[in-house]
């Protein structure tokens, strides 16, 4: 029987990646995220390269949305053994001094209580399946700090420690939790989306940097995580690009 891995966040970025990336695993997908026109297109994709997958609208800051998640799962056409908590972002580079509060309430929201609703909504079907995988996608800026990045650092701490949490409490039961934590990856919303549509702050972030990571790097790493044996639980696994040794040290062409 066709194993059900479900993604939220899936309508572009690394969630999209990661539904193309355990598509072509096998699985078949449940693609979840608002904007319905960007999954259909990504479903079709998969479609048309030979995968299965389905569309479910979700916005992981509703209760009711969230329901409806836990609802296409149980008709889904296999057990679930996999939800990959995509789903988040960052708004602003304000010091806490001047940060907005609406901006940390969002960020909360979607990062923190986004990857709760879901989990909690998912583990029963999980933990039937007997051979279940929680991912949180988290961030380096769940491990440290920076400038600026008061709020962000703050919710991704937060979801590091849901994820670990989470972790020992399932000890014994057949779900495996795991942290991946990516560090400067360029996709093509992320930063537009911090910065307000401004691409030129977005563009700055990467300025000089040759290599930065893509969707599909950390995709690669979901899925190598995913698909282990399932007695291998990889708890925390930090990727980062070769030009950033550590969140403050990032070689820069030319700088």
């Amino acid at each position: 029987m066709t194993s059900v891995a479900i993604v939220t966040g899936a309508s572009s970025g690394i969630g999209a990646a990661t539904a193309r990336r355990l598509a072509a695993a096998g699985f078949h997908v449940l693609a979840a995220a608002r904007r319905t026109d960007r999954l259909a297109a990504l479903v079709a994709e998969i479609t048309a390269a030979g995968g299965r997958a389905t569309a479910v609208p979700c916005d992981v800051t509703s209760d009711e949305s969230v329901a409806g998640l836990a609802r296409a799962a149980a008709g889904a056409p296999g057990p679930v053994t996999l939800l990959v908590n995509n789903a988040g972002g960052a708004r602003g580079l304000d010091p806490v001094e001047t940060g907005a509060i609406a901006d940390w309430q969002w960020m909360y929201d979607v990062n923190v209580l986004g990857t709760l609703r879901v989990t909690q909504a998912l583990l029963p079907a999980l933990e039937r399946s007997a051979a279940g995988t929680v991912v949180v996608v988290s961030s380096t800026a769940g491990l440290t700090v920076y400038e600026g990045g008061g709020g962000y650092t703050a919710a991704k701490h937060a979801q590091t420690a849901v994820a670990g949490t989470l972790r020992l409490e399932l000890c014994g039961r057949p779900v495996r939790v795991v942290e991946i934590d990516p560090g400067m990856v360029r996709t093509e919303e992320f930063g537009l989306n911090r910065f307000g549509g401004d691409a030129a702050k977005a563009d700055a972030t990467y300025a000089g940097v040759a290599q930065p990571l893509v969707a599909e790097d950390v995709a690669e790493c979901i899925a190598w995580c995913a698909t282990l044996p399932h007695h291998v639980n990889v708890d925390r696994l930090v990727v980062r690009p070769l030009a950033q040794a550590a969140q403050h040290k990032v070689h820069r062409v030319g700088r």
